[in-house]
């Protein structure tokens, strides 16, 4: 079937601002009642939803825009299909690139420990988990703030790439540290200004993607800390093996110099890659951009990041810490990041098999990469079936039973066969929770940039005190640190549990007609599908 574009239809981008006009212009419906006592989303009337409650803001009728309201439903689906492979293209792989960065940058010292960090330092009892816990500490102090700012400015394209730029310059200096308090000062300073970039994302791609797209998408991104995980060990033992002594460096700064200058070089590409907010973005054109715009407000029922004079700090933060949603959905993704913790030290943990420094390294890479495909193909089925709990609690199980199993035996088999598992049982869920937090708290977008930053500080609080269960004392069962992952990861389940019977029961209000705070009730979203069904949180 011929599209607009290919029939010569011309839709101006004047028909958005028109039909925000008329928005303006309208009063809020009033829901009126079918015969079998439900919410008739065809009779409503131009009158208040709730005349009781005057004192509640009103949401506005909008309509769509020409380009989407002339359009079959064949034209919209074809248009649609054409626009997500575009932002597709543009955004996922450079954003995959950077987060790779961001990752090996962060968890290179891993793997610089068995590359000959600690003995050229002199590092002695817990100095050297000190060394990898302060990261986290300016990690967790500037995500919020990051966040915040970020969703005031509306420019990811200058901000995401300057905070790259700033933490490559941090981690090639690391190659420079002569001390234990010179490592531990550059490793603080790295986790401040690397705080910026994953939670970013995140609210970067929820500007982006519907609900149901955007699942798949979080995985796609958290693909690049995965094969951080892999390419690390097997750039580790490359250099290792060839650039140990090189100008008179030992490999683990070489290590360092190397994977700093990658990250430089990307981020100065990424200036000229990544687009802003659909609304402020101008590679698309303007038929595009009102698409973009609008799939997203009907996906909720109301819009998306509209200005700069829109979003406070206080306010969205204030919205987020008031809705018992977020702290849930806090416990759920604290209780994850805590079982992935053994990724922080896991050369360490492959190093207690037995075998060499550089066979360790290797065998970290078949882990990570079955981590990847589990959790692509978890992540997709979860926006396929637009199914959220399972899918997050499912893979759960398997981590369990890989803690359970490297605490209870010192058999080589078993212990690896429990290293495959543990990244793939952890991380398959983890990244469905993430999409969970922008399905659950979607709007206002302030909301979701503080309540996405809130949980994922508070989540990478767990790493502080992590390393500390790691120490080379208690290989190769690690019974503490196995047994506490075992317990956060059951407590992952229960929450995601509680999170499910919550939204069930806010759900059965919306099909009641009744306001739920954080959704958009039956019949005041927009027209099109949310109109016909309403708002409904994801499960």
């Amino acid at each position: 079937m011929a599209t607009p574009y290919q029939t010569g239809k011309s839709y101006g981008s004047g028909g958005l601002w028109k039909s925000k006009k008329k928005q303006n212009e309208a009063t809020a419906p009033e829901a009126s009642f079918n015969g079998d006592g439900k919410l008739d989303i065809e009779h409503i009337s131009n009158t208040s939803l709730d005349p009781t409650d005057a004192a509640r803001p009103i949401r506005q009728r909008r309509e769509a825009p020409p380009l989407i309201r002339d359009l079959t439903s064949e034209e919209r689906a074809h248009l649609e299909k054409v626009l997500v492979k575009k932002i597709d293209l543009r955004l996922l792989p450079m954003l995959i690139l950077m987060y790779l960065m961001n990752y090996l940058d962060r968890n290179n010292i891993a793997a610089a420990r068995l590359a000959g960090l600690e003995e050229e330092l002199g590092l002695t009892g817990t100095q050297y988990l000190t060394c990898v816990s302060i990261l986290f500490v300016g990690y967790i102090l500037m995500q919020v703030p990051s966040n915040l700012f970020l969703n005031k400015i509306g420019k990811p394209s200058l901000y995401l790439p300057t905070c790259m730029v700033v933490w490559g310059v941090i981690s090639a200096a690391t190659a420079a540290a002569e001390s234990f308090g010179g490592l531990v000062a550059i490793r603080f300073f790295l986790g401040f200004v690397e705080a910026a970039y994953f939670p970013g994302c995140l609210f970067f791609l929820s500007s982006w993607y519907t609900r149901k797209e955007l699942g798949f998408r979080t995985a796609i991104l958290y693909s690049g800390s995965l094969l951080s995980g892999a390419f690390s060990g097997l750039i580790t033992a490359g250099i290792t093996n060839g650039m140990d002594g090189k100008k008179g460096l030992r490999a683990w700064r070489w290590l360092f110099i190397i994977e700093g200058v990658i990250t430089i070089v990307i981020a100065f590409a990424a200036y000229f890659v990544l687009p802003n907010f659909p609304r402020t973005t101008t590679w698309l054109t303007d038929d595009e951009r009102q698409l973009a715009i609008w799939r997203l407000d009907e996906d909720i029922g109301e819009d998306d990041w509209t200005g700069t004079q829109n979003q406070t700090f206080g306010h969205g933060l204030k919205l987020a810490f008031q809705d018992l949603k977020m702290w849930n959905l806090m416990v759920l993704v604290f209780c994850f990041v805590a079982s992935g913790t053994v990724t922080n030290l896991f050369p360490t943990i492959v190093g207690t098999l037995g075998y060499s420094n550089i066979h360790s390294l290797l065998l970290t890479v078949p882990p990570y990469v079955l981590g990847v495909i589990t959790t692509f193909l978890n992540s997709w089925h979860a926006d396929r079936t637009g199914e959220r709990y399972f899918h997050i609690t499912v893979p759960l199980y398997f981590a369990v039973i890989a803690f359970i199993i490297a605490a209870a035996t010192i058999k080589t088999a078993p212990r690896y066969l429990a290293m495959m598992l543990m990244i793939p049982g952890v991380y398959s869920g983890y990244v469905v929770a993430l999409a969970w937090i922008s399905n659950t708290l979607p709007r206002p977008p302030a909301k979701r940039a503080a309540a996405l930053a809130a949980i994922n500080a508070v989540s990478n609080a767990s790493s502080i005190y992590a390393s500390y269960m790691y120490p080379e004392s208690a290989g190769p069962r690690y019974i503490v640190a196995m047994s506490v992952n075992c317990v956060t990861a059951s407590i992952a389940i229960v929450a995601a549990t509680v999170l499910r019977f919550t939204l069930v029961c806010l759900n059965k209000k919306l099909d009641r007609g009744e306001i739920v705070e954080g959704a958009v009730a039956v019949g005041e979203a927009v027209p099109g599908e949310a109109a016909k069904k309403g708002f409904r949180f994801v499960l």
